[in-house]
């Protein structure tokens, strides 16, 4: 379902107290400039009601748990109120949240609230507050991208710490990069302004980019959203993260702007807010000085806001259960789709199975390396393959040039684990590709690493499919000392005195997800120590565990 809400969370580069007087002053000319054009001096004064039908709230405290300030606007239309609500916060020595909120609030709980555009006010805050999301700025026009940027923007996807998605536009060939720019993609993302982290690419960014992304380009006039925690090494990962052609944004660009913006919005309005923003107390309105002269008239104000805190609650509710609901309603799609995925990929890889060993046996016969007697063995050699990660480690026991040196009780437990026999399959494929490998390497048959053994492999010998082969980890991986740390495993002294190596190589088992088991290997100079895998088990940590 469509998200109704606006919704900005984004860091300060300031301290509390910028922040906090930047915010207060966009806040008070976006009130009193043209469309709006409120009486502010009315608050100033005492009053919050700034207009007919048009109230203005504020609140704030500076206790040693946090301290905060919250401005509200409400605007009564006659099919309900629109609410305007900005939230500054500081926890302890934590980031200086901003959050703006723009909802529509109908009089009858039973009609769809309208859909909130992105407000004029959060590109009036993205202008002064320098704001930030984990490593990347966030700012209400696309950032253009040098060749020299593309690092650093490769370091913002891959980032684990990411909340908001990363647009990435690219410039067809042949049309000036200014003009496409400003007559196509600034009104392109506009409606993206703090929900998204908006780039675009020089032609010469675009092709170091699409270089370092093999799995993740974007060309061609086309726009792609990056989702957070991108996988560089992972090619399946790239269907996660949406490409947007150059053909709908030009034809259509209504269209385009609209279909761009919706998973920013949602994901903007159904994302967790921060732990920080999160503890900020429910807002209590009341009277302020000047309003409510005698005790009665006080007393009065008191009950209206109470009354008014109540009925806030109670909308509260009605979205929340509405969220829950529809979230409930997708998570059982998706639960269903995932099962069907997973069967359907189950018995796909079995008929795949069986047609690689006979395709095997055949090339066999027909190169005459094994006589037809044992083709024909071969041919049934389905029913020989391990039943068990269990019998699967023994028989690796028996190959001279494939040597497991992991955790056996991590790759036992995936017998265990749902699926499981699917898995087993796929690592004896695998296995046994890296033993005829790791064989034609002592033989002196190749000089090549196993991705391009398995590209171009001669007829008769197992392999895999090249696409699940990574040959190292990502730079956020290989840069984290934990991550690092996890994917260090023994191997003997001869092949390293510390008696233990980075094993960045590995194959993935199953499908592309995270839950799908890994085998990590080294290639310890297979001609002279062989192949060593190092792990069987579980989907290490990286961005997207």
């Amino acid at each position: 379902m469509e998200t109704r809400r606006y919704r900005m969370v984004v860091a300060s580069g300031f301290d509390y107290v910028t922040t906090g007087a930047r915010v207060d002053q966009q806040l008070r000319n976006w009130l009193v400039q043209p469309p709006k054009a409120y009486d502010i001096d009315a608050f100033t004064e005492g009053r919050n009601e700034i207009a007919r039908g048009v109230t203005l709230d504020h609140d704030a405290t500076t206790a040693t748990a946090g301290a905060y300030g919250r401005w509200r606007l409400r605007e009564k239309t006659p099919n309900g109120t629109w609410q305007t609500t900005v939230v500054i916060r500081q926890v302890a020595d934590g980031p200086i949240w901003v959050q703006l909120d723009v909802e529509h609030v109908p009089d009858d709980p039973d009609v769809v609230p309208d859909a909130a555009k992105t407000p004029r006010l959060a590109k009036r805050l993205l202008e002064v507050l320098d704001a930030r999301d984990s490593l990347a700025d966030v700012t209400a026009m696309p950032q253009v991208v040098e060749g020299d940027d593309v690092d650093a923007v490769i370091d913002e996807l891959c980032d684990g710490a990411r909340r908001l998605p990363i647009v990435v536009a690219s410039t067809p060939h042949g049309v000036d990069f200014d003009t496409w720019l400003e007559q196509t993609i600034d009104p392109l993302v506009h409606p993206l302004a703090g929900i998204a982290v908006l780039y675009i690419l020089t032609p010469d960014a675009e092709a170091r980019f699409n270089r370092r992304l093999e799995y993740h380009r974007v060309y061609g006039g086309g726009v792609r959203t990056y989702l957070p925690g991108v996988d560089p090494a992972w090619s399946a990962d790239g269907q996660r993260h949406r490409v947007m052609s150059r053909r709908l944004i030009a034809e259509k660009p209504h269209h385009a702007r609209r279909i761009l913006a919706q998973l920013p919005q949602n994901m903007a309005a159904r994302l967790p807010l921060p732990a920080a923003l999160d503890s900020v107390p429910v807002m209590r309105t009341r009277a302020r000085d000047g309003v409510g002269s005698t005790e009665l008239e006080r007393l009065r104000d008191e009950n209206n806001a109470l009354h008014e805190i109540l009925e806030e609650a109670g909308r509260e509710q009605r979205v929340r259960a509405d969220e829950i609901r529809d979230l409930k309603r997708e998570l059982s799609k998706a639960g269903d789709n995932e099962t069907q995925f997973i069967a359907d990929h189950d018995e796909q890889y079995r008929e795949l199975h069986k047609a690689k060993l006979h395709v095997l046996a055949l090339q066999r016969r027909l190169a005459g390396f094994i006589a037809a007697e044992e083709a024909y063995a071969l041919a049934a050699d389905s029913d020989d393959d391990p039943a068990t990660f269990e019998e699967l480690l023994g028989r690796i026991g028996d190959m001279p040039h494939v040597h497991f040196t992991g955790s056996r009780k991590l790759t036992l437990e995936l017998d265990a684990q749902a699926y499981g026999s699917s898995w087993v399959r796929m690592a004896w494929d695998a296995v046994l590709a890296l033993r005829d490998f790791a064989d034609a390497a002592a033989e002196g048959r190749t000089q090549c690493d196993f991705k391009q053994w398995c590209s171009d492999a001669p007829s008769g010998v197992h392999t895999i499919s090249p696409r699940k082969i990574v040959r190292d980890e990502s730079k956020s991986v290989k840069t984290k000392a934990a991550w690092r740390r996890e994917r260090t495993f023994p191997v003997p002294e001869q092949v390293n005195a510390d008696r233990q190596v980075f094993m960045g190589a590995h194959l993935r088992i199953g499908g592309g997800n995270t839950v799908a088991p890994r085998l990590h290997y080294h290639d310890g100079h297979s001609a002279d120590h062989g192949i060593f895998v190092g792990y069987i088990g579980p989907h290490l940590t990286n961005t997207l565990t």
